[in-house]
């Protein structure tokens, strides 16, 4: 019996070490901020699962419900927008993201990313991106059009992606995670599920996406070998797209994803199975990128921003991200292409679900089950709601 035990332990002691464990150069997390005093407000009261957020100006606000609501908020009201796509409600799938288009001002044209079901079968759902024509006049979408649609469906519930990003030249970027068939997708191009995709903004593949030509794969894809991307954003000093996704048990990641790259899942992670299994020995293997910063133990990273804003002066241009496990937005200071700080921001404050820099350069955190806060310098006043 106790030679089974000694098996045992000797079998998991390697993911119990890498679970239970901080990597070396991680820093501590600071449990109360001592470099700024701050304030919060709720500005858009009363939701459930703000999943996506953008700002049409500094008063107007579109929110995504992930039961499937699409919500325009100003002025502290709120008024659900209509004609959606049929949005199919499984495990962590719904109304994921909503993006303006950088000519918004011009075109009226939004983004939104979804699980649906467009072939009507009993299969299930998969994620998919949309554009539409937003009429504020109807509170309704226009012009809804499908532009990209992973298969096949499975009736798996778990890691759909998704965030909505542009880049400097024109480029669309959205994720897709891999659909809980990690063995499946990440590393073949010939599957959807595990990646970054690329498009044009009318939906089209780009013709120098680095997988166009190839016969048999998906030539929408940019990089591939991710988990499940909830947090991205394009840096804009460096000019690459960074994004955060979930590990399994330890392992959570922030990639700098580039063009054509294998970021390696499941065939190498810092993480173990939720039920403390090894995934794999491999933390490390050739053409494969490693990741930028890993957590282990995992906070469960949301939403991401970068602050270019003056309004906290201490804290320009550091990275933000959401825990979920936690409930805590988490500020993380970067110096050399290193993570040398980590601060815990509205500790306890709910389950933080996306966070943004608004026009007016405060930091908006979408919390589950509460709304839409505003962060701001305990010195200064502003007005409530928006």
């Amino acid at each position: 019996m106790n030679y089974i035990l000694l098996s045992i332990f000797l079998l998991l002691s390697p993911c119990i070490l890498i679970y239970c464990q901080d990597r070396p150069d991680n820093p501590p997390i600071i449990e109360t901020p001592n470099e700024i005093d701050y304030l919060h407000e709720i500005v858009v009261d009363s939701l459930d699962i703000p999943w996506g957020m953008d700002f049409i100006s500094e008063n107007e606000l579109l929110i995504t419900e992930k039961k499937g609501e699409l919500i325009y908020a100003v002025d502290g009201s709120k008024t659900q927008i209509t004609n959606l796509p049929n949005v199919y409600v499984r495990g962590q799938g719904g109304l994921l993201d909503v993006a303006l288009h950088p000519e918004y001002e011009v075109n009226n044209i939004i983004y939104l990313v979804a699980s649906t079901n467009t072939e009507e079968d009993d299969k299930g759902g998969n994620t998919a991106l949309y554009s539409a024509v937003l009429n504020l006049q109807d509170f309704q979408l226009d012009d809804l059009t499908l532009l990209y649609k992973a298969t096949p469906n499975t009736n798996k519930g778990q890691h759909w992606g998704s965030r909505i990003v542009f880049d400097d030249q024109g480029y669309l970027y959205f994720a897709i995670g891999d659909r809980g068939q990690r063995d499946i997708t990440p590393q073949d191009l010939s599957t959807d599920g595990g990646k970054i995709y690329r498009l044009n903004l009318d939906g089209t593949i780009p013709s120098d996406n680095p997988f166009v030509g190839e016969p048999g794969v998906k030539e929408a894809i940019f990089s591939y070998g991710h988990r499940n991307p909830q947090g991205m954003i394009f840096h804009p000093e460096k000019k690459q797209l960074w994004l955060n996704e979930h590990g399994p048990r330890g392992g959570d990641e922030i990639n700098i994803s580039l063009k054509g790259r294998n970021y390696g899942w499941p065939e190498i992670t810092y993480g173990i199975n939720y039920s403390g299994t090894i995934i794999t020995n491999q933390t490390h293997k050739e053409g494969m990128e490693q990741p930028f910063y890993y957590w282990t133990p995992s906070i469960g990273p949301s939403g991401m921003a970068i602050l270019t804003s003056d309004i906290y002066p201490q804290w320009k241009g550091n990275i933000f991200v959401g825990s979920l496990r936690f409930e805590y937005l988490e500020r993380l200071v970067i110096e050399d292409d290193k993570v040398v700080k980590r601060e815990k921001i509205l500790d306890k404050i709910g389950r933080v679900r996306n966070v943004v820099e608004g026009p007016d350069g405060y930091l908006y955190v979408g919390v589950e089950n509460l709304g839409i806060v505003r962060i701001i310098p305990k010195n200064e006043t502003i007005s409530l709601g928006l």
